[in-house]
C-alpha cells in the first residue's frame, strides 16, 4: 500500500509517499481500505517533532479515517467486511490501509461521504470528552470557544447548540467571525474586541459556565475573567504557549475548575466508552443532519504538503481532509 512518510521531522518537505506492506488487524481490531483522512493539528505537531506517537502507536501520521472495512480480527463480533465507517484510529491515517480498534470505529452517517466521515473522529471524540464528560456542559448553559473557526470549533458551536448551550466564539477575521455566526454562535473579532468584555456584557456581568481553549497564554489568565462562579475552564491545546505567569486566586475565590487533557495517550477502554456515548448521544444528530461537518477543503493524497501548508496557515473554516479517491496514482 501507499503511505506518507515523515523522512525525519521538520517541514513539510519531509512528507513523502512511500510503500509498505499492508498491516494486519490484531484478535480486535479491523482492517479498514481508507477512502478519506482528516488533518489534524497533532499531525503538524507529529511532523515537527514535538508531538511523538506514543510506543505503541503506528509511527504514520492521521488519526481519522472514514472507509470500508475488509478485514475483521477474530474477536470482533459488530462489523462485518464490506461496512462502512469512520474510525479514530491510534496513527497511520495517512495511508491507503489502517487497522483501528473496533470499539473505535463508528458507522458512517446516512448520506454522508467518506470526506464527510473522515471529518468526525477526532473533533466528537475530543468535544465529547472535553465539554461532556470533563466539563458536564448542560442544556441552558453558555459556553465560550477559542478558536471557533477550526474543526474542532465549528463542530463544537453546532455540538452545543444542538444542546441548547448558548455560544460564543472567538476569531480572527470578519470571514472567519461571519462563518461562526452562521453556526448560531455569537462572535469576538478577538484582533478587535476584547472577549471579557463582551463575554461580561452580554451575561450582565456573570460569565460563561463553560470555557474551551485552545489558545492558552495569556488568556489563561483572562479566561478566569471570563468565568461565571462554579465555571470549567478545559485546555485542549495551546497554541499561544503552556507557560505563562497566573494569579490563581480568581480560581480560588470563584470555585472554578480548570482541567484539560489530550486524546490520543487515553486508555482504549476510555475511547470504546466515548464512542459509545458518542452514537447514544450524537450520532443521531448527524443522520438527521442537525449537525454537519464544515469541510474548508480537500486534498488529494499527492497534496498532502498543500494541506499541510493549510492547517498552518490558520486560514482554514472547518476542516482539512485528504480525499484518497482523488489520487490519479492510486492502487485498486
Amino acid at each position: 500500500m501507499k503511505f506518507i512518510a515523515v523522512k525525519k521531522t521538520g517541514g513539510i518537505d519531509q512528507l513523502e509517499l512511500q510503500s509498505m506492506q499492508i498491516p494486519q488487524p490484531s484478535a480486535d481490531e479491523v482492517l479498514i481500505r481508507v477512502y478519506a483522512a482528516g488533518i489534524n493539528r497533532p499531525d503538524i505537531l507529529q511532523r515537527q517533532g514535538a508531538y511523538p506517537p506514543p510506543a505503541d502507536a503506528s509511527p504514520i501520521l492521521g488519526l481519522e479515517v472514514g472507509g470500508e472495512i475488509i478485514h475483521c480480527g477474530a474477536n470482533v463480533k459488530r462489523w462485518k467486511r464490506g461496512d462502512k465507517v469512520c474510525a479514530l484510529v491510534n496513527g497511520g491515517g495517512y495511508a491507503e490501509y489502517v487497522v483501528a480498534p473496533a470499539a473505535q470505529c463508528l458507522p458512517v452517517p446516512q448520506d454522508f461521504s467518506y470526506v464527510q466521515a473522515a471529518a468526525l473522529p477526532e473533533t466528537f471524540f475530543t468535544l465529547w470528552h472535553n465539554l461532556f464528560q470533563r466539563a458536564r456542559l448542560t442544556a441552558g448553559e453558555s459556553l465560550l470557544i477559542h478558536g471557533g473557526s477550526s474543526g474542532i470549533g465549528t463542530t463544537a458551536i453546532q455540538l452545543a447548540r444542538a444542546f441548547n448551550v448558548q455560544v460564543f466564539a472567538t476569531a480572527g477575521s470578519a470571514e472567519k467571525c461571519a462563518a461562526i455566526k452562521a453556526l448560531g454562535a455569537t462572535a469576538i473579532q478577538y484582533r478587535e474586541q476584547d472577549f471579557v468584555s463582551v463575554i461580561k456584557e452580554h451575561t450582565q456581568g456573570q460569565g460563561v459556565h463553560v470555557i474551551l481553549d485552545m489558545v492558552g497564554g495569556d488568556y489563561i489568565q483572562r479566561n478566569f475573567s471570563a468565568a461565571a462562579r462554579d465555571g470549567r475552564i478545559v485546555n485542549i491545546a495551546f497554541l499561544h504557549g503552556s507557560k505563562t505567569q497566573v494569579d490563581f486566586m480568581p480560581l480560588m475565590l470563584k470555585r472554578l475548575t480548570l482541567t484539560g487533557s489530550t486524546l490520543r495517550a487515553q486508555s482504549a477502554q476510555a475511547k470504546a466508552g466515548i464512542a459509545r456515548e458518542l452514537e447514544e448521544n450524537v450520532w443521531s444528530l448527524l443522520n438527521n443532519k442537525t449537525i454537519q461537518p464544515v469541510i474548508d477543503s480537500v486534498f488529494s493524497f499527492e497534496q498532502v504538503a498543500a494541506a499541510h501548508m493549510r492547517m498552518e496557515s490558520n486560514q482554514h473554516v472547518g476542516k482539512i481532509i485528504l480525499d484518497l479517491t482523488l489520487s490519479d496514482n492510486k492502487d485498486d
